[in-house]
């Protein structure tokens, strides 16, 4: 139905589809989906450094409930705000952008269409339902732990936030969503130099978003620190939500096929 209340014409939508499908059958034949072990095989490796950050993040809570933050915290703060290459100023505040509204809202809409448009359906499902419970629970735990931001009397805050400090929201987001991205690219990528490409400017944006935070003075190394152990956990239960769902559902798929759980 059109704004008006118009029925689309059914030329529009079978040529929408055809598009759709060339796009898919592009992806096939391009034979950029690596096979199911290899698929597996690097399921485990990804997830084989988050076995026990839930657990330290817990207590890292528990901690910042009871202080403002830490020595180390202005220490590290104060030696990072002292560095001065070319260019990483700009890069800092260009990642913490990212993660602020709206256009963290249109970059991750357009990554979950992408997904769509490529016949990852699954992917792009567990991507969606990861990026809002993290969200959710991530604003629950600022709430709940109530620490404030940096104070600008302390270490050098380029912009004052009123909302609470512990964990970093932008890290959480960034780890959870674009690691997520991440795993995808890094399991179901056939090797190319584009494969690379995407990996690089994913895990770069990864374990830089923390380094920016910590720059502008919006937080403290702990937030941060909490952070990438919440979505490092977050991310490792989303990976094994979607192995194990990827068998089960969606199993005849335009690309990345799966043998179904029933089989042998």
């Amino acid at each position: 139905m059109t704004e008006n209340g118009e029925a689309v014409p059914a030329q529009a939508v079978e040529a929408a589809t055809q598009q759709v499908n060339a796009w898919r059958r592009g992806i096939d034949l391009a034979g950029a989906i690596v096979s199911k072990p290899w698929r597996r095989y690097r399921s485990r490796v990804f997830m084989g450094y988050m076995v026990v950050a839930l657990a330290v993040f817990t207590i890292l809570a528990v901690l910042a409930k009871t202080v403002a933050f830490f020595t180390f915290d202005v220490t590290i703060t104060q030696a990072i705000q002292t560095l001065n290459f070319p260019g990483f100023g700009p890069l800092m505040a260009g990642l913490t952008w990212i993660g602020f509204g709206p256009q963290a809202y249109v970059i991750s809409a357009l990554a979950l269409v992408f997904l769509l448009v490529s016949g990852l359906r699954w992917e792009a499902l567990v991507s969606f339902v990861s990026l809002i419970l993290s969200s959710v629970v991530g604003l629950g735990i600022k709430a709940l732990i109530d620490r404030p931001r940096p104070s600008a009397d302390v270490v050098n805050v380029f912009n004052q936030l009123k909302d609470y400090s512990f964990p970093s929201g932008h890290v959480l987001y960034f780890t959870t969503f674009f690691g997520f991205l991440l795993f995808l690219a890094f399991t179901l990528l056939r090797p190319t130099w584009w494969r690379k490409v995407t990996l690089i400017v994913l895990s770069g944006m990864v374990a830089l978003i923390g380094l920016s935070r910590i720059y502008v003075g919006q937080h403290w190394a702990s937030d941060v620190i909490a952070a990438y152990l919440l979505g490092s956990a977050w991310l490792g239960a989303s990976i094994l939500i979607y192995r194990w769902g990827k068998p089960r559902f969606f199993v005849n798929r335009p690309v990345a096929k799966e043998t179904p759980a029933s089989a042998p």
